[in-house]
């Protein structure tokens, strides 16, 4: 059995190298979010569980310029980043950060008019057994909206499961990462929440990022999905530069370089889901 699994680190600066690539789901995410319920003259009050950096976080100002906008995370690192663009938004609005843990998260029934999750729910096992607590907490008429990674069975994540179960890994590495069923299908999701009383909008897109620059892939994974494997490693700096040696050649014989980039085919899942009226 594997030691007790340290917290995991985060980088938000390797986060961001591929910030670009990495908005697109949420931005999609958010072109599928209804109108808001009317407020009865209140701002709307919105929460982004699992904000990361912030750098998303804030654009939701852009749609509800008057909302209390407010970004929830636990890793220490990214809330220190996401800081920086706390405080009052252009339209009147207001923007702030506090820590928090998703798999623990329930708050107050009506608390929320929009519950917004991106790229976040797969790293909480058991995610759907929270949906009835996060529909409560919103008005009615609110929505609960998220997109996950649908790509755990894609050569990046089996590959880095495979190496991490190997025989010169497995005492350091065993059951450390996330295996495909981590988040549900479009279907399951959808069932789900309509069972709770929603209008649900639920599909999956496959994005084509096409990257640059050496190892692109493993420059990718470093800032998400191999994350436990950093951070369990984290104190032996030599381990951890031969097991991104071992899989970073793996993830070149898997993804190819072209003559215009590597292309990283991704699978996400969506979800939007509106609490009736009554």
């Amino acid at each position: 059995m594997p030691a007790a699994t340290p917290a995991a680190t985060w980088d938000p600066r390797q986060y961001l190298r591929h910030g670009d690539h990495r908005a697109r789901p949420f931005l999609d995410l958010l072109e599928r979010v209804p109108e808001l319920p009317a407020a009865g003259g209140r701002p709307p009050r919105v929460a982004d569980l699992g904000c990361g950096p912030g750098t998303l976080t804030r654009l939701l100002a852009r749609r509800w310029p008057d909302a209390h906008l407010t970004g929830l995370d636990n890793s220490p690192q990214m809330l220190a980043e996401a800081e920086r663009f706390a405080g009052p938004t252009d339209g009147g609005g207001r923007l702030d950060f506090a820590a928090a843990d998703a798999a623990q998260w329930a708050p107050a029934p009506g608390t929320y008019d929009l519950i917004l999750s991106n790229a976040t729910l797969q790293w909480v096992p058991g995610h759907p057994d929270s949906f009835p607590a996060w529909i409560a907490a919103l008005t009615p008429g609110g929505t609960f909206a998220f997109q996950v990674p649908g790509n755990f069975d894609a050569p990046s994540h089996v590959l880095m499961r495979e190496l991490a179960e190997s025989g010169s890994w497995r005492e350091r590495l065993g059951g450390r990462l996330r295996h495909a069923d981590a988040v549900l299908t479009p279907a399951a999701y959808l069932e789900r929440l309509t069972g709770l009383g929603c209008e649900v909008d639920a599909w999956e897109t496959t994005y084509l990022h096409v990257l640059k620059g050496p190892d692109p892939v493993l420059d990718w994974v470093k800032g998400t999905g191999l994350v436990p494997v950093l951070t369990a490693l984290g104190d032996d700096a030599e381990a951890r530069e031969a097991f991104l040696a071992e899989y970073g050649a793996l993830l070149r014989e898997a993804y190819p370089a072209g003559d215009h980039g590597t292309v990283f085919p991704f699978r996400r899942v969506f979800a939007v889901a509106r609490r009736g009226d009554a």
